[in-house]
């Protein structure tokens, strides 16, 4: 698979790829070594990245966020309203905040592409083409 240019980042990968205790460290270290596209994420990811890493590491985190390490999306005041209805929509999965956030994002940038553990999840999100989010993670 030709790896795109850039892609949603969700929270999993990222504690993954920090966190070497975790389970799918070593898969997602793999994958970001030979990702050289740009990284998309929003704040509600980031703030359940850091509230899930380990203290010691949210710091560093953050310095890797504000030296380019991913965009930082930021969300507009009417996504609030578009994201209550997909957090409905998805009610019994339920959809977090934060997959709300990239699945709106996606919608409103085009972007086509996500970096997620939650394969489940992201396999029945929809964008407002119909279509799903490409994971990047999942082999072909």
């Amino acid at each position: 698979m030709v790896k795109p240019a850039q892609a949603l980042v969700d929270t999993g990968p990222l504690v993954a790829w920090l966190d070497k205790s975790d389970g799918d460290h070593a898969r997602v270290a793999a994958f970001f070594t030979g990702y050289s596209g740009r990284l998309v994420t929003t704040w509600p990811v980031l703030t359940e990245v850091c509230h899930l890493l380990p203290r010691h590491v949210t710091g560093r985190f953050m310095r890797w966020v504000a030296a380019g390490g991913t965009e930082v999306a930021e969300l507009a005041p009417l996504a609030a309203d578009e994201i209550a209805a997909m957090m409905e929509k998805y009610g019994d999965l339920p959809m977090d905040l934060a997959d709300a956030s990239l699945v709106w994002l996606a919608g409103r940038r085009g972007l086509h592409h996500v970096i997620t553990l939650d394969e489940t999840d992201f396999g029945i999100y929809r964008l407002p083409s119909g279509k799903r989010l490409v994971n990047l993670l999942v082999p072909i």
